[in-house]
């Protein structure tokens, strides 16, 4: 049972820590142009991130399976039930969290830095380097947040991962497959562990937040 446990807890924290790497990668830097081109197209589409924040997880899940199966337009790549197909998934669930966050931490950053920076002579190029530097703390932060979303959903990891005993079952669909065959210690242990996963992860928010 341990070694069990401590498999589907290492998977479950290497899947969502990949997700949330691959999900930063793209997200601050289309947050950081977001920033400083104002145009409509920029308002509509942070109103589009603010608005998918709260999609759920069973869509997102719903519309990669019908991309990754062997019917759909990506099923060559043969990632369906893999847990690269659920690191993706969950990447692009948290994307519109860390861009809807980040957004509001480089606006405040550029409203004190950027002007100053460019008021002096700065280049554009030299002002961002200066705005996203000061926001660093603030940008950790919305990952961190980006990261607790990611390891605490069900529905991609389900539809994607098929909750494979020793190659995709995580946490949480190991958590509803002990609930549905009523062995509730096991269940209670990874719930358990989830809930520190994530306290853990809020103390480091707040604690990142006070220092700032």
């Amino acid at each position: 049972m341990w070694q069990e446990l401590t498999d589907i807890v290492v998977r479950s924290l290497l899947i969502s820590g990949m997700a949330t790497v691959l999900a930063t990668s793209w997200g601050i830097p289309i947050t950081m142009i977001l920033t400083v081109k104002e145009s409509k197209f920029r308002r509509a589409l942070l109103d589009v991130a603010n608005t998918l924040v709260a999609i759920p997880t069973v869509l997102i899940g719903l519309l990669l399976y019908l991309l990754f199966s062997r019917s759909g337009p990506l099923g060559f790549f043969g990632i369906l039930y893999t847990p690269t197909s659920i690191a993706l998934g969950e990447a692009i669930l948290i994307t519109p969290l860390i861009i809807s966050l980040s957004a509001s931490v480089l606006r405040e950053t550029k409203t004190d830095i950027w002007e100053m920076a460019i008021s002096i002579g700065a280049t554009e190029r030299q002002a961002l380097v200066v705005m996203v530097t000061e926001s660093l703390p603030k940008l950790l932060t919305a990952v961190l947040l980006g990261f607790n979303r990611a390891i605490g959903e069900l529905g991609v990891a389900l539809i994607l991962g098929g909750n494979i005993k020793g190659l995709t079952r995580v946490m949480t669909t190991a958590i509803a497959l002990e609930v549905s065959k009523g062995e509730f210690e096991l269940a209670l242990t990874l719930g358990g562990i989830l809930l520190f996963v994530t306290f853990l992860v809020t103390v480091i928010v707040r604690k990142v937040g006070r220092d700032l």
